[in-house]
């Protein structure tokens, strides 16, 4: 379904694109939250990939997947935004910032919420393989390619959170 409405916003039809909006919105913010631990900053990484998406799409040379390739947008946005946020914040005002966000999650009682809770305790990377395998239910090969790691670097992430 994906082809299709790419082939659509490539004949000049821009509406179209809000088919990946609808469908892949939740799952952007919910990767960009898992690295950079701030829904605001989720939503903005969400937004910049859309919009990178939609103007990379001339270039999507479809060796992967749409949802692939979409994922490796906002894993990169995502980290990027880490990076730049560890340099305009001083790093125990980053922390606190870390902990208040994390005791606000601890108060979430739906498994969801319990799960995003632990997650937010993790390195970037360990949670974003997390989400990606447990959540979006990706395997470690999709990880590896929708991050640009290879598969022993994603392995090796994965057992070492003991997560096998």
């Amino acid at each position: 379904m994906d082809d299709e409405y790419i082939a659509k916003v490539l004949s000049g039809d821009d509406e179209a694109f809000r088919y990946f909006i609808k469908k892949y919105k939740q799952m952007a913010f919910n990767l960009a939250a898992s690295i950079v631990k701030d829904s605001h900053y989720a939503e903005e990484i969400a937004q910049d990939a859309f919009l990178k998406a939609f103007d990379g799409l001339k270039a999507f040379n479809r060796k992967s997947n749409f949802k692939t390739w979409f994922y490796r947008i906002v894993v990169n946005e995502s980290f990027q935004r880490l990076r730049k946020m560890k340099r305009e914040l001083p790093i125990k005002e980053y922390a606190d910032g870390l902990e208040s966000e994390m005791e606000v999650m601890s108060n979430a009682v739906d498994q969801i919420e319990q799960v995003k809770s632990v997650m937010t305790g993790l390195p970037p990377k360990e949670s974003l393989v997390l989400n990606l395998f447990y959540l979006e239910e990706n395997s470690l090969k999709d990880i590896a390619e929708s991050t640009g790691w290879t598969l022993a670097n994603t392995k090796v992430i994965y057992i070492e959170q003991g997560l096998n």
